[in-house]
């Protein structure tokens, strides 16, 4: 695997190094040991799958409170998305900036988010899948949304979302929001 890190101290875009021959190619997209030599968490406790059926399906930007604030490693398996990290970090320099990659099913790029991030995505096909590896359980107390359009962000949507749930509309204003405390910063 090849690790890339974004201008957001500690994500990152992982590249899967393929193994090629005539029958096709074989590649792994975790390695406790790699993900542990680059300082990566490596300790995984959910594996989620979201489908969109149409193009321009927005979910996000969602993050979870300490101590249920989450690491996520999202992989997209047929369609593509616009993949979006916002820093929600206390004391961070980058705090309220954002980062967006394209993750398809033939460029298998996968993104690291780490903790005291939020994270959404846009749909850019019909029939989107994705998957994704989180390091904590879905806390419902501990869930947080900032808007996916808040001016202060100013995230630049590859496109205008067609389909956003009442509660991603809903998100809260990152001036509102308390930075999170995370104690790995």
């Amino acid at each position: 695997m090849y690790f890339e890190e974004t201008p957001l101290r500690g994500s990152f875009i992982v590249d899967l190094d393929l193994r090629e021959d005539d029958r096709g190619f074989f590649a792994r997209y975790f390695c406790h040991e790699e993900f542990t030599n680059v300082g990566l968490n490596a300790k995984w406790l959910q594996a989620n799958n979201s489908m969109s059926r149409t193009r321009g399906t927005l979910r996000g930007l969602h993050f979870q409170r300490p101590p249920h604030a989450e690491v996520k490693l999202i992989r997209c398996v047929r369609g593509a998305i616009w993949d979006v990290a916002v820093d929600l970090r206390h004391n961070s320099e980058t705090f309220g900036k954002w980062f967006g990659v394209t993750l398809t099913e033939t460029n298998r790029k996968m993104f690291y988010v780490p903790r005291g991030f939020a994270h959404g995505f846009v749909s850019l096909e019909d029939n989107t899948e994705i998957t994704y590896l989180v390091s904590d359980f879905y806390t419902p107390s501990a869930e947080g949304t900032v808007n996916w359009n808040d001016p202060d962000v100013a995230i630049e949507w590859p496109l205008d979302p067609l389909f956003i749930s009442q509660k991603d509309k809903n998100g809260g204003a990152i001036r509102d929001l308390t930075p999170l405390i995370i104690d790995d910063q």
